[in-house]
């Protein structure tokens, strides 16, 4: 199964939003330093915007490869790329919202969290129920 742009577009959307919201709300009050709802929920709101961005620039580097996709484990270290670039707009306050970026620790432990059960999530049991998902290139619409 090769997922559409569209498809993984809407995938990490809907992750984000339901299941990376989730794992925020339950995730929040036992990370370090203390930090309020509003940040953690804006920083998953960041990754969704910036992770939509970078799906346009992964889609032009998938069509120099012969299968046009990613192996499975590209998907996991792509997590490198995408958590410096929002570890850097958050360090650059240029997020509406947050006023001072977490501290890294906090950072690093969320966005590896959220990443590493969507991840584990997408690319196991979620292509059992959801046949629909598999086959329509993962579109969730």
């Amino acid at each position: 199964m090769l997922l559409t742009l569209s498809g993984r577009i809407q995938t990490r959307i809907f992750m984000l939003v339901v299941f990376g919201g989730l794992i925020t709300l339950a995730l929040t009050p036992v990370l370090p330093n203390d930090p309020d709802y509003q940040t953690t929920l804006l920083v998953v709101a960041t990754v969704t915007v910036l992770g939509v961005v970078w799906e346009f620039v992964y889609h032009g580097i998938q069509q120099f490869r012969w299968e046009k996709d990613w192996p499975t484990l590209f998907g996991l270290i792509t997590a490198i790329n995408e958590g410096a670039l929002v570890w850097l707009v958050l360090k650059l306050d240029v997020v509406p919202g947050i006023d001072e970026a977490p501290p890294f620790s906090t950072y690093v432990i969320l966005f590896l969290v959220i990443w590493i059960l969507i991840w584990l999530w997408v690319n196991g049991p979620m292509r059992v129920p959801l046949i629909r998902w598999r086959f329509h290139g993962g579109r969730v619409v």
